[in-house]
């Protein structure tokens, strides 16, 4: 392997002390080009550790610790440092919202090792690598509006014109229930396409770019 001349100064954030040991193993006799200068087991942690800031780090995606992925990620973006996150799971959403708040890399966990070594030094170089596993799933995945049966669009299309849910209900001939779980039903729908349909606002947003109703 070629001596590179820049040295990549990585930190790994990973609650899992074994797959720690074993990255931070193959890292060092993978890669003559990174040096891992932090391996920790939380967020603080990295914040606080001496070498901080770093050239990238990679984060893992499944900490129990209740902060948003997304906050992790633009307090990096700000100190300058790159991101590439590793996750157990693969969820195109996640994989989406993560990339649009600024991660370089992501990666799922059973990756083979060369791919983590080779999102690292993408990320170094201000590139963006996601694995093709999940090349392929973020595009066979487009973002599209979901299938709603005509009465789920009824329902979306009078709620979102700002009737309450009663009225609703009323002029659709159905029960205050009925349009109540109509509209859980609609906002699931949505929550599996990767779309937040969770306020009447966002509902409404929603609602117009997908022709439901006519501004």
């Amino acid at each position: 392997m070629s001596m590179h001349t820049d040295n990549i100064r990585l930190a790994i954030v990973d609650d899992h002390k074994m797959l720690l040991g074993a990255l931070t193993e193959w890292i060092r006799s993978a890669a003559d080009d990174i040096s891992m200068v932090a391996a920790v087991a939380t967020w603080p942690e990295l914040l606080t550790h001496p070498e901080f800031p770093v050239d990238v780090v990679l984060l893992d995606l499944d900490l129990k610790d209740n902060i948003p992925v997304v906050l992790k990620i633009s307090t990096l973006k700000t100190t300058g440092v790159k991101t590439v996150l590793m996750s157990t799971y693969s969820d195109p959403k996640f994989v989406r919202e993560a990339l649009a708040a600024g991660a370089h890399g992501y990666l799922v966990k059973s990756e083979d090792a060369s791919m983590i070594v080779q999102a690292i030094r993408a990320a170094y170089r201000g590139q963006m690598f996601v694995s093709d596993e999940l090349d392929v799933a973020l595009n066979n995945e487009p973002n599209e509006a979901p299938k709603l049966s005509a009465q789920e669009r009824r329902v979306m299309a009078l709620y979102a014109a700002g009737e309450p849910v009663k009225s609703v209900a009323y002029e659709l001939s159905i029960s205050e229930e009925t349009a109540k779980s109509y509209l859980k039903r609609i906002r699931e729908k949505y929550r599996s396409s990767g779309f937040d349909v969770g306020t009447k606002v966002a509902l409404r947003k929603r609602a117009i770019l997908d022709g439901i109703i006519i501004e």
